[in-house]
């Protein structure tokens, strides 16, 4: 399947009989979120051939004859809440290619099937004995288990690129752009002329630490590079927190805020984080994998950015001051 295919997501049945005692096809969990959209029309956007390592960040891993359907995200229901608004992963056993004279079908196999997929996904998803050795609870997702849906892919692995360029994800000439940037950027890390976090703050902690309060809907401006800066420490954190690479191009840009972010669950250990401080996502902003600098180029998983609220002014209020100055270094 290739980016634009018009697909089906399949009938309750016909998923479930395609899953493994731990409710997995490949290793690739089928999710409680996921059943809402049984029988569904739903639109391939790109293939997923390749993600960053995100549980022991020992590399990228090879994923095989998975999709994304539109920008369709994990909404947390069924993994107590949990915000991260992952892109979810579908196999092509779980889809079927439609067209336009192919009457989309209702995924009507019986409400037996329906129930017996829903409880076996709720059964992967949250153990019977769902604690660690700590006695934290413990939650699975495709995110949790993505080593076992993947394989190590060698840093310099040809093929890697050879995928990109012909399944469909870019035309040639974006992909050679992306490419040559990519090693450009990559070359000036190696020889540490290109830091990992592109921003360092002034000292142990950051001069800075302002609280909006914000709400979903409201309308905010990414402050610069240079004020980003002053609030973050000689890491390039601020209360633990990193600004990336990938957010520098957002500087100065505006934007709605999508949620308040209180809990994600932990891709490295299942267990549910609590989040104590302010932590933004805002609408529209993810991850495009482009500019990294630690070998994720062309990962499609668009996870969303977390913000600081002091990385941020609400638009309209008097200490706003809009600003043309680039943020790209």
């Amino acid at each position: 399947m290739r980016p634009g295919d018009v697909v089906e997501v399949r009938s309750a049945a016909e998923i479930l009989a395609t899953l493994d005692k731990d409710g997995a096809l490949h290793g690739t969990l089928f999710m409680p979120e996921m059943m809402a959209h049984i029988g569904q029309r739903l639109t391939v956007s790109r293939r997923v051939d390749k993600v960053c390592n995100m549980v022991d960040e020992s590399g990228s891993r090879r994923m095989r004859g998975t999709v994304y359907l539109e920008d369709l995200r994990c909404d947390g229901s069924s993994h107590g809440g949990c915000q991260a608004g992952c892109r979810v992963y579908w196999k092509e056993e779980w889809l079927r290619k439609v067209d336009d004279n192919h009457a989309a079908r209702l995924g009507a196999a019986g409400m037996a099937a329906s129930a017996e997929l829903e409880r076996t996904a709720g059964a992967a998803t949250h153990p019977a004995i769902p604690v660690d050795e700590s006695g934290a609870q413990v939650w699975r997702c495709q995110s949790t288990d993505a080593l076992k849906a993947s394989e190590p892919v060698r840093r310099r692995d040809i093929g890697q690129y050879w995928r990109e360029l012909t399944n469909g994800n870019f035309n040639p000439i974006r992909f050679v752009a992306l490419l040559v940037r990519a090693m450009a950027m990559d070359m000036l890390h190696h020889f540490g002329l290109m830091k990992t976090l592109p921003l360092q703050g002034p000292g142990k902690v950051g001069s800075k630490r302002e609280m909006l309060g914000l709400k979903p809907g409201e309308l905010v401006r990414v402050r610069s590079a240079e004020e980003i800066a002053a609030t973050l420490d000689h890491r390039g954190e601020s209360s633990g927190l990193s600004f990336d690479r990938e957010m520098l191009p957002h500087c100065g840009g505006t934007f709605r805020v999508k949620t308040a972010v209180q809990r994600i669950v932990d891709e490295k250990t299942g267990r549910m984080l609590k989040i104590p401080k302010d932590c933004i996502i805002l609408d529209g902003v993810a991850c495009s994998g482009e500019l990294s600098v630690n070998g994720r180029w062309f990962c499609p998983r668009a996870i969303y950015p977390f913000w600081r609220e002091s990385w941020l002014t609400r638009v309209g209020d008097t200490a706003d001051q809009p600003t043309e100055q680039s943020c790209h270094r």
